[in-house]
């Protein structure tokens, strides 16, 4: 009687961890956290910025179709866009705030980049961020940018 009651013990305590290990494993795919090793080159002109890369469908689906040379269409005075041929997968939440280097996605195929902080009421979902933004918004300027997207 003792020994089976420790083995339904057993049991749950096993069944208890792979479901805890399950549920992080989901919680992680889900999860938009930076991963430092996956950077993407931005070329606007000249110039060259470094983002680095969220860990997450998107960003993956995003980078999987890089290189791409893009005309970035003007917004707002803060951002420029492109409406992708393909939808990504999306996990779009309320950032609050956008910061100036954020590359994210609106629906399931604009591509923004955000060259401009500012408070938000709309939803996006993270692709990566421009690690030093400084001088970005000079170098989009204040019409439509080529911009090219690639794997560093």
């Amino acid at each position: 009687m003792i020994s089976a009651l420790i083995i339904s013990l057993l049991w749950v305590q096993a069944y208890a961890c792979n479901q805890h290990s399950h549920l992080a494993a989901e919680n992680n795919s889900n999860n938009s956290t930076m991963v430092d090793t996956m950077k993407i080159k931005i070329t606007i002109g000249q110039k060259v910025f470094t983002s680095t890369v969220h860990n997450n469908a998107t960003a993956s689906a995003f980078t999987a179709k890089l290189p791409l040379t893009i005309t970035m269409k003007e917004l707002n005075g803060n951002e420029k866009y492109f409406d992708l041929p393909y939808n990504l997968p999306t996990n779009a939440s309320n950032p609050g705030t956008i910061q100036a280097g954020d590359l994210m996605l609106y629906g399931s195929n604009t591509i923004v980049l955000f060259y401009k902080s500012f408070s938000t009421s709309y939803t996006y979902t993270r692709i990566g961020r421009v690690d030093n933004p400084s001088g970005l918004a000079a170098t989009l300027g204040s019409g439509n940018a080529t911009v090219r997207f690639e794997v560093e």
